[in-house]
């Protein structure tokens, strides 16, 4: 699955937004991100520069409730179920996962 981040919307909100809707169910029956990822870490990451130009660049994976997400430029998110995930995938991200 792929979704674009809309203009106002954080990486943090995004993340939890896409894998609810990948997997089904209401954002708060997630696993809190904080159990795998700072959010405002993750927000800060992605968040523009201190003079208000955007970020370039940047790639960023992580395993949260049984998806495998990798953040692009803090524009684009790309989920995956991990049981759709190859071995190799799996063998790259922490084995700990959380279902919804």
């Amino acid at each position: 699955m792929e979704y674009e981040l809309g203009a106002d919307e954080s990486v943090s909100m995004a993340v939890v937004r896409a894998v609810s809707a990948l997997i089904g169910c209401e954002p708060c029956s997630l696993q809190p991100l904080g159990n795998v990822v700072d959010p405002d870490a993750l927000d800060a990451l992605f968040d523009r520069q201190y003079d208000g130009t955007p970020r370039t660049g940047g790639r960023l994976s992580f395993v949260y409730n049984g998806c495998h997400i990798t953040i692009n430029n803090g524009e684009y998110l790309t989920l995956q179920m991990l049981e759709d995930c190859s071995y190799d995938e799996r063998d790259r991200e922490p084995t700990e996962s959380y279902v919804c």
